[in-house]
């Protein structure tokens, strides 16, 4: 009987591997940043729901309204950093605006609002400024070299 297997060596012999390599960075391009795409959606889905978390539903309605499209819009752009790294994550620094815009419309938006409304639009804001600021690093890194 013949013996089939085949014993296993190094690629790096192979006449394909600089191809190889060279299309497997291409692939991979800009995709530093990976590990920070689900954190973001959830930031963004928890900034959705959070009214309704914290039950200001009642006496906050401009700002249920305003923390569920901003939730929704964060969600939607970690969506897009997923599906096209190269192309969304220029906007990361939109990113960082959105969060800082949550900070600031606690108190622009809301109407007087109380201490958990206000901490928790900060840690959200902040969160989101923060990721944001990670995901325009990487960017510009991956570009720069």
């Amino acid at each position: 009987m013949s013996n089939v297997s085949h014993a296993r060596s190094d690629l790096s012999g192979h006449p394909d591997a600089s191809e190889m390599r060279a299309r497997y960075d291409r692939v991979m391009g800009g995709r530093d940043v990976a590990l920070v795409d689900a954190p973001v959606f959830l930031v963004g889905l928890y900034c959705a729901v959070s009214p309704w978390v914290l039950h200001f539903t009642a006496n906050q309605p401009a700002l249920v309204t305003h923390n569920l499209v901003m939730g929704i819009a964060i969600a939607v752009l970690a969506l897009g950093f997923t599906v096209m790294p190269e192309r969304m994550y220029g906007l990361s620094w939109a990113m960082c605006a959105i969060g800082a815009w949550i900070i600031v419309s606690t108190w622009v938006v809301g109407n007087s609002p109380d201490a958990g409304i206000v901490i928790n639009n900060i840690i959200v804001g902040g969160l989101t400024v923060l990721l944001g600021m990670v995901c325009a690093g990487a960017t510009a890194r991956t570009r720069s070299t």
